[in-house]
């Protein structure tokens, strides 16, 4: 299938990217930072784009003030329950009910589920790292997110805590051998994955040889693992599929489009 194109340089706000970490160094001075892996992903021009980085303490927009808005992965935990990390949960209580397009993805998918009132913590099988096969649910099979999707196709992971118990309401919609909880659906325009559509290939072994003492003390096979990271263009489709839905709304088009 392919990516949807995209026109949307007449957008009056904003896509927001919230900061809640950044790439490792090495990683950063030869791909840039989280934000630039989103907004290649998503597809859309600089100028549509505000970063915000939250861990840093800038301030949070108002959720009237943008199109809608990513939050991204972090090196730290949502059960650390940081001052910024509460207000940024905070503010995802308050934008959700005004229908503002969300999309978290792995600490921010915890973040939302745990602003909601889910249950974050530490994995029960241990960490889920590298490329995964994700598998579709019922309710994935005729979501507007994932719709049209394979049942089951690669994405890139990393991780050692989860959703573990979901937020009143909340739908899953795909999930891992190793985490249940995968994608999920809080309402009509808010979404997340514990899984890094972001992710390139390049970026998947990099962190697999940044993380590979950890790995080897966790008697994980370094070598299989890196060997198994593969294309994974259908998680790439999910942030594509946002953006044109954010589009969608902004021309009135939503429910069409979804």
């Amino acid at each position: 299938m392919a990516l949807p194109a995209l026109a949307i340089e007449c957008l009056m706000k904003p896509i927001a990217i919230f900061l809640t970490g950044h790439a490792p160094d090495t990683l950063r001075a030869r791909s840039g930072d989280f934000d630039h892996w989103f907004r290649m992903a998503l597809g859309v021009p600089r100028a549509n784009v505000m970063v915000v980085n939250v861990d840093a303490g800038a301030p949070l927009p108002t959720p009237d003030s943008v199109a809608g808005a990513i939050i991204s992965g972090s090196a730290a935990m949502v059960t650390e329950q940081l001052d910024w990390s509460e207000h940024l949960a905070a503010w995802l209580r308050d934008a959700i009910p005004t229908g503002l397009p969300l999309f978290g993805v792995c600490y921010g998918h915890q973040l939302m589920a745990h602003a909601l009132g889910g249950v974050v913590g530490e994995l029960p099988g241990g960490r889920e790292m590298g490329t995964q096969t994700i598998t579709l649910t019922d309710a994935g099979r005729t979501d507007p997110l994932t719709t049209g999707l394979p049942v089951a196709f690669p994405a890139h992971t990393s991780h050692r805590q989860s959703v573990l118990s979901l937020p009143p309401g909340a739908q899953v919609l795909a999930r891992s051998a190793l985490d249940p909880h995968h994608i999920l659906r809080y309402g009509l325009r808010a979404m997340s994955t514990q899984l890094h559509p972001e992710f390139s290939t390049t970026t998947m072994r990099a962190y697999i040889r940044l993380r590979h003492v950890q790995l080897l003390a966790e008697d994980i096979d370094v070598k299989a693992m890196l060997a198994g990271v593969c294309a994974t263009p259908e998680a790439k489709r999910l942030l594509r599929r946002f953006a044109v839905q954010v589009d969608a709304l902004h021309r009135g088009l939503f429910e069409a489009a979804a």
